[in-house]
């Protein structure tokens, strides 16, 4: 049984939802699963045999905690089996939903000094509601222009579960 460490970064909430499903099909398989925010997880790399990190974007930007973790923990990340997997709504695209193609994901791995031996795109959920009024707007307009829907009522889950739980059972094999 393998101790395994999954790390995410959220803005609204999915990733963390991906981070626990993703928890709940590898506990299934006989792992030891931890689940936490990634600012709490240096203390926990430590502790792992592998890790998994998610990370979401917003206005086609990782949240700046994403580099600063892996910058500050190369070595431990670099030792470890690992996984990293985004989140974005762009995904939801057919073209853009894989680490070949997604844009954000071809940038981090371009970018990052870690580079993970697995990789995961998933698309995320665009939820009008829960946006601030600045954020609805701006993301309406995104939406707009990439064809997408615009009601500010629209509560659209793209995630993909199955897709989830495939990369989870590939995390096993790390």
């Amino acid at each position: 049984m393998s101790r395994v460490l999954i790390l995410y970064s959220t803005v609204d909430g999915q990733t963390r939802r991906i981070a626990e499903r993703l928890q709940a099909r590898l506990e299934a398989q006989g792992q030891w699963v931890t689940v936490a925010e990634l600012s709490k997880g240096a203390t926990l790399l430590a502790e792992s045999d592998k890790v998994i990190i998610g990370a979401s974007i917003r206005y086609g930007k990782f949240r700046p905690e994403l580099m600063a973790f892996i910058t500050a923990n190369r070595a431990a990340l670099s030792r470890l089996p690992s996984a990293f997997f985004c989140v974005n709504l762009v995904a939801r695209k057919a073209n853009k939903n894989t680490p070949e193609t997604n844009p954000y994901m071809v940038k981090f791995v371009r970018q990052s000094p870690w580079q993970p031996q697995l990789l995961g795109v998933f698309a995320g959920k665009l939820n009008y509601p829960i946006y601030s009024f600045w954020d609805r707007q701006i993301i309406r307009f995104i939406m707009w222009m990439t064809k997408g829907p615009t009601q500010p009522d629209s509560v659209v889950e793209y995630t993909d579960w199955g897709e989830v739980e495939r990369f989870a059972d590939q995390c096993v094999a790390l």
